[in-house]
């Protein structure tokens, strides 16, 4: 069997972050737990159909992506979105940013070359609360979903003043969609009592797999 190259590192809060090639496979692990695969993305591109579901035919439509991964949710998004879309991606690490317009920038496409793309190094709920009304979804595709494995900072995003926050930034009638690799019924509960009607969908990582992820996605609320 082809070994493990490492490619890269990086520190992160809960240890290092570390990019690994076998062959045409890329991997980025945690403390040697695999957060991600080039093979298993699907949940992630669905993250993208999903929470943009209805702006293909509208213009102007502005997305907030929080976390980039290898870029598939990004890719996703840009194949389903109109050519004056625009797509803001927070990224809180740098070298996964690095990482995506070296080694990594082949796999979805190269998504971070389209001009419709802006990347901010720095914490994706910064501009979250930041934002009032600006964008018509925002996907969030940070850690490995509300338990916040990778950085305990990122569960603020998942609590009741997280989703208040995430609710506010967007338009009304937009769409916030959250992935995780694994259920959480507290979460799901915590969406509907800031206001969200919510669909959960449980998604294949790839065709084949047995293991599901899940796929969140609220629809704020109608301005009367």
């Amino acid at each position: 069997m082809i070994p493990w190259q490492e490619l890269g590192r990086a520190r992160v809060p809960q240890g290092d972050l570390v990019l690994s090639r076998r062959g045409d496979e890329y991997a980025i692990r945690l403390r040697g737990a695999e957060l991600m695969n080039s093979r298993a993305h699907q949940s992630e591109e669905q993250l993208a159909v999903l929470g943009c579901a209805g702006l293909r035919e509208r213009s102007g439509v502005r997305v907030l992506i929080g976390g980039l991964g290898m870029g598939f949710t990004a890719r996703a998004a840009l194949d389903v979105l109109a050519a004056d879309a625009r797509i803001v991606i927070g990224e809180l690490v740098p070298e996964v940013v690095a990482w995506n317009k070296g080694p990594l920038a082949a796999l979805a496409g190269a998504p971070l070359d389209d001009p419709r793309v802006d990347v901010i190094v720095g914490d994706i709920a910064a501009r979250i609360a930041e934002a009032d009304g600006a964008y018509d979804a925002i996907l969030l595709d940070v850690d490995n979903g509300p338990d916040a494995f990778t950085a305990p900072g990122n569960a603020s995003l998942y609590g009741v003043p997280g989703l208040e926050r995430a609710r506010r930034a967007l338009a009304p009638g937009g769409r916030l969609g959250v992935w995780s690799v694994e259920d959480d019924r507290a979460f799901t509960g915590r969406m509907r009592g800031v206001g969200f009607s919510v669909e959960q969908h449980r998604i294949a990582p790839h065709q084949g797999s047995g293991a599901r992820h899940v796929v969140w996605i609220g629809t704020a609320p109608r301005r009367p």
